[in-house]
C-alpha cells in the first residue's frame, strides 16, 4: 500500500507543477483554452488527488506533519506555492507582477521537491555542506 501511495503522490506532484506551467502559459496571452472545462477542473482533481496521497502516507507511516521538520517545511512552502500561485493566475494586476509571482511559486514548487528529495527542511542546500 505504502509504495502505491509514494509513487501516487509523486506522480500529482509532477502533474502539478506541468499542470501549473501550462495554465500560466495559457492565462498570460489570455487564451480561450485558459477557461475550458478541461483547463478549470483538472487542476482540482490533480491537487485533491495530491493532498489525498500525501494525508494518506501521513497516516499510514503515522506521522504528524508539524512534528518533523522536513514536512513542516514542505507545508510552508506550499502555503507560499498556494499564494503565489493564485497571483500568477489571477490575482495580479499587472503582467509583471503575474510573472514574479509566477517565479516565486516555480521556486517554491522547487523548493518543496527538493526537500522532499534530501528529507531535509534545507532542500539541496543540505548537500553543500
Amino acid at each position: 500500500m505504502y509504495v502505491l501511495l509514494k509513487w501516487s503522490h509523486v506522480s500529482t506532484v509532477v502533474l502539478s507543477g506541468i499542470g501549473f506551467v501550462l495554465r500560466y502559459a495559457l492565462v498570460r496571452p489570455g487564451s480561450p483554452a485558459a477557461r475550458t472545462a478541461l483547463v478549470r477542473i483538472a487542476p482540482h482533481v490533480v491537487d485533491a488527488t495530491l493532498l489525498a496521497t500525501a494525508i494518506s502516507l501521513a497516516w499510514l507511516m503515522r506521522v504528524n506533519p508539524l512534528a518533523v521538520p522536513w514536512l513542516g517545511a514542505k507545508l510552508v512552502g506550499l502555503v507560499l506555492y498556494i499564494l503565489l500561485g493564485t497571483i500568477a493566475l489571477k490575482r495580479g494586476r499587472s503582467p509583471r507582477m503575474r510573472a514574479g509571482a509566477f517565479l516565486g511559486a516555480i521556486t517554491c514548487y522547487a523548493y518543496i521537491v527538493s526537500v522532499a528529495v534530501t528529507k531535509d527542511p534545507r532542500g539541496l542546500m543540505s548537500l553543500l555542506q
